[in-house]
């Protein structure tokens, strides 16, 4: 009975692990996007934005945010070597499902949708951030 509880206790560990680290992912993704919103109207271009390029900007500025995560919380959440490789990939598309989520809330309520709220973009920005902590993070 004692194994069972430690099991348990070490998979609601992980858990949280993994929670930490993806809302420290929507803190910072969020925070881009309300940046993004108060930026937006100066940086308007009447041809539309060429969606490799943008994918390729959100990945920058996801690395851009998570080397500035590592420099405010340099301690990663997750210890685990296989669970932070797990990480990866699960965080960055959990960030891309709340993003979208995010953007359809805001477009049904007449609001301006950033690029940054859909899923494509959310993801890239999130993998970005996520690469960076998972190859420099202790």
């Amino acid at each position: 009975m004692e194994i069972i509880v430690e099991i348990a206790i070490q998979i609601a560990g992980w858990l949280l692990q993994f929670l930490a680290e993806l809302l420290l992912q929507l803190v910072f993704e969020a925070m881009a996007g309300a940046l993004g919103h108060v930026l937006k109207e100066p940086f308007r271009r009447p041809r539309p934005r060429q969606p490799v390029v943008a994918a390729i900007g959100y990945l920058v500025f996801g690395a851009m945010a998570g080397g500035l995560t590592l420099w405010l919380v340099p301690e990663l959440f997750i210890k685990a070597r296989w669970l932070r490789a797990a990480n990866l990939m699960l965080a960055p598309l959990a960030a891309g499902l709340v993003m979208q989520a995010m953007g359809s809330w805001r477009a049904r309520r007449d609001k301006p949708v950033l690029g940054l709220e859909s899923f494509a973009y959310g993801f890239c920005f999130a993998f970005g951030m996520a690469l960076v902590r998972f190859t420099f993070g202790r």
